[in-house]
């Protein structure tokens, strides 16, 4: 079954044009629904949080008065970022987790985000069933308590220091000597990133750390890293961290302003983690994106790459069904497994920091050795209406086809849609950059032409 409202990251849209007040107030409706007639609470809560968007604001109290309807309470942590709420939804022993976001997304989108009792992303079958309820608000109305029986809403501040806790008890020591860029991009990772570091003992420094509701990820952050890079050559820094506006991806810089990657980042962390013994079977999964270069080093360090299709749960679906520990997307998404249920960008950023220690050797260094083939992606903004069809365009398919005959073993063509906007990306990587950027650019022209 299609879904209506759900993508592959929860809702998301534009603010009060999509993702309207009305439809966060029937989630709340549907969701605080279900959680009286699943839960065997008498009070039964669940945890939210939000970024830094002035619409967080708006939908927040349509989400709560839907929920506190159907007798759900709220505890409401403030700006954190996604992977907090994550967390204090198990720790809490809440019903379960919602986090306002529209994560990398321009400032004027946001987004919705469920999370299970367990801190895991909802199900396929749940969102279904949640959108079904959503249709069917009248008939939920029937079963609303009144009086002093509705739910309530309560600031919680002190939850923002258990996390804050959680964070610190997975490092070992501290960075004392090491001095650290923060790219916080305006978003949920403005306190936390910095506070971490710095009872670490790390010589920090903090840009795009200043919210004012609409410069959420605005030529900052992981998105847009070349400013980070200048301040960290400027500043002489061992490295820079920028996380995405709801601060569960990372993309670090090393101290010559080169860009590190998602790939390159699970690299570093891979070999740590197998160094320590702990890297679960000596596997690792990242997704359809990743670079064959990276994979051949993993491979040098007899380290094997398992491959899921684009977006966290996926990768997700293969840890679990494989039992290993590490995962993530080139995008900068990388899961722990063994300290956090989703992506986690401080989380990241902080054992990518611990393992550049441990090893006495600069993240320049940690990834010369990784030769990347030339890849590129180009992002064709489409007619929505027309996303989905590109697969059974026969012109964009036989084009493709013969390219991929061109290449033959030298490389790879990948297309895909965005799970959250009109988008078509159309990826090429090969040996040879002159190719990579010829063909990659052909397919975008016609995949534009076709679906504009």
């Amino acid at each position: 079954m299609s879904r209506k409202y759900f993508g592959t990251d929860g809702i998301r849209g534009e603010a009060n044009k999509e993702l309207t007040s009305e439809l966060a107030m029937r989630l709340g409706y549907a969701l605080g629904y279900r959680i009286i007639k699943k839960s065997k609470k008498k009070n039964p809560k669940i945890i939210m949080g939000s970024d830094t968007r002035v619409s967080g604001y708006m939908l927040r109290s349509a989400l709560t008065a839907g929920l506190n309807s159907m007798g759900v309470s709220v505890d409401f942590i403030g700006v954190v970022p996604t992977p907090a709420v994550a967390f204090l939804t198990q720790n809490k022993g809440a019903e379960a987790g919602i986090m306002i976001s529209a994560s990398h997304n321009p400032a004027k989108d946001n987004g919705i985000k469920i999370f299970s009792s367990s801190g895991h992303k909802l199900s396929d079958d749940i969102e279904i069933e949640l959108e079904e309820l959503m249709e069917n608000i009248e008939s939920l109305k029937e079963n609303m308590p009144n009086g002093d029986n509705v739910g309530t809403f309560k600031y919680r501040e002190e939850f923002y220091y258990t996390y804050q806790d959680h964070l610190l008890s997975a490092i070992k020591g501290d960075f004392s000597n090491m001095k650290i860029i923060l790219d916080a991009a305006n978003g949920s990772a403005y306190r936390i990133a910095k506070q971490v570091f710095m009872r670490l003992k790390a010589e920090v420094v903090v840009i795009n750390d200043t919210p004012n509701g609409t410069n959420i990820n605005v030529k900052c952050g992981s998105t847009h890293p070349e400013i980070l890079a200048k301040v960290v050559v400027g500043y002489e820094a061992d490295l820079g961290l920028a996380y995405d506006g709801d601060a569960d991806r990372l993309i670090a810089v090393d101290k010559f302003g080169n860009i590190i990657d998602g790939d390159k980042i699970i690299a570093i962390l891979a070999l740590d983690m197998k160094k320590k013994g702990i890297l679960n079977d000596n596997k690792v999964v990242t997704t359809i994106m990743s670079n064959m270069g990276f994979e051949n080093y993993l491979e040098k360090h007899d380290i094997t790459l398992i491959r899921a299709n684009v977006g966290d749960r996926y990768v997700t679906e293969k840890l679990k069904a494989h039992g290993l520990n590490l995962g993530g997307e080139q995008s900068g998404h990388i899961l722990l497994f063994d300290h956090s249920t989703t992506g986690d960008g401080v989380l990241t950023s902080l054992k990518l920091v611990e393992a550049i220690r441990d090893s006495g050797i600069s993240l320049d260094e940690k990834v010369k050795d990784i030769k990347d083939w030339p890849q590129k992606m180009i992002n064709v903004s489409v007619h929505k209406d027309k996303k989905e069809t590109w697969a059974k365009n026969e012109k964009i398919i036989k084009f493709i086809q013969s390219k991929e005959k061109e290449m033959g073993d030298t490389g790879r063509i990948l297309v895909r849609t965005s799970g959250t906007e009109p988008i078509v990306r159309v990826m090429v990587e090969g040996r040879e950059e002159k190719d990579v950027v010829r063909i990659v650019t052909e397919i975008a022209a016609i995949v534009e032409k076709e679906l504009i």
